[in-house]
């Protein structure tokens, strides 16, 4: 187990590498990344970066020298063609690179419109990369009109920013509302007033219909009523795919990602993976997170288990957004709720705590910290307090934790 080589340079991967050092492994550690950038953490790259309140620098997940002190070889800018499993190398351009030890940490790609309806134009973004936001940048300025296609997360903190940067915001969801995949009416319905608030135009139920330009730059949209907008910019954010192209050329088991079994292991001895590109046991099922924390703890779990701990990784799902002054958390995972407690802490602070019967699956929190960190605890526990007292706003929640 000489050498590590990890493909993809994203979150899992610095969390992997740091670990196996962290761990005591002294062997060769090689990280080839796309991008030609350091790792860097994606999270602010929508809100705190696009609105200039952060620097290139403080993206960064380590700085430079840290991997030159730790011995990590980095092959960034650099795309990686093909794995031979049983040769255990890899195709680099006209290289090859061998391993002994691979993980793919090859996380996920966001969907784009079709060509067909305009999504080749110029000014029409997704938002993952730097350099995404780094084109995005100088054309989301004050009194711009952007259209934002689709209200999950990622288009509505795409909105929330644009807002603030005093562009006139409209955003199309084609479902009947938005957040309708990942969070229930209540939620939906904070999120809608919040930017109704703050001047984003929503259209619920009113999909895209296409995309026009002139000179191959985008100038209009028409929606699914008729209507058309005129634009100067548009932002997608449909989903995302995790990126499986590498693994599934080299043979490996897909489902709904890279399938790796509960220690984190592919279908090809010696290949591991973690991250967002992933599927792993839980439950009587699978399950695939796109989130932060998952790719860090599933990542250092792998590290620990190319070393040999045989540690099954166990999920404890956790999210975030932050939209204008709201910090929304969420702990578990709401599927298969049948309803929704409300509790009003005071100050603006708000959750919902989604039950099933009477077991707690999950919660929604607004700028409340503390029943994001006391519902999060009880849901990683098993345990689920009466709905009566979590409704009461005179319970004092720490006590649920007796």
């Amino acid at each position: 187990m000489s050498h590590v080589a990890v493909v993809g340079a994203g979150q899992a991967a610095a969390s992997l590498i740091a670990e196996l050092r962290k761990r005591g492994f002294d062997g060769d550690i090689t990280l080839f990344g796309a991008e030609p950038a350091l790792p860097y953490q994606r999270p602010p790259l929508s809100k705190a970066y696009l609105l200039g309140e952060m620097d290139l620098e403080r993206l960064y997940l380590r700085p430079d020298h840290w991997y030159e002190d730790n011995r990590i070889s980095l092959r960034l800018g650099q795309h990686v063609d093909a794995i031979d499993v049983a040769g255990k190398t890899l195709t680099v351009g006209d290289e090859t690179v061998a391993w002994d030890q691979l993980v793919l940490t090859t996380g996920s790609t966001p969907r784009h419109l079709p060509a067909a309806i305009g999504g080749d134009l110029e000014n029409v973004f997704v938002v993952r990369t730097l350099s995404d936001v780094d084109a995005m940048a100088p054309e989301a300025t004050s009194g711009k009109k952007v259209l934002i296609v689709g209200g999950g997360y990622i288009g509505l903190e795409a909105a929330a920013v644009c807002a603030k940067r005093d562009m006139n915001v409209t955003l199309v969801e084609a479902a009947p509302r938005i957040l309708g995949r990942v969070a229930s009416p209540e939620t939906a319905d904070y999120f809608r007033e919040l930017h109704s608030s703050n001047g984003v135009n929503l259209r619920e139920g009113i999909g895209l219909a296409r995309l026009n330009g002139v000179d191959g730059k985008v100038t209009s949209a028409e929606l699914a009523d008729g209507t058309t907008l005129d634009v100067d910019l548009v932002i997608v954010g449909v989903g995302i795919h995790p990126t499986t192209g590498l693994a599934e050329s080299a043979g490996i088991t897909l489902d709904n990602g890279i399938a790796v079994d509960a220690q984190g292991r592919t279908s090809a001895p010696n290949i591991w993976a973690a991250g967002d590109c992933t599927s792993f046991p839980h439950g009587e099922g699978r399950m695939r997170l796109e989130s932060v924390p998952n790719a860090i703890d599933q990542a250092e779990c792998v590290a620990r288990n190319i070393l040999g701990a045989e540690e099954a990784y166990v999920a404890k799902p956790w999210f975030w957004s932050d939209q204008y002054d709201v910090k929304l958390q969420i702990a578990g995972l709401n599927a298969g709720y049948d309803r929704i407690i409300t509790r009003d802490s005071g100050d603006g602070a708000k959750s919902f705590w989604y039950y099933a019967g009477k077991t707690l699956l999950a919660l929604d929190a607004m700028n409340d910290a503390k029943a994001f960190m006391v519902a999060k605890r009880l849901i990683e526990a098993g345990r689920s307090p009466a709905p009566d007292a979590v409704a009461n706003p005179e319970t004092n929640l720490k006590m649920l934790l007796k």
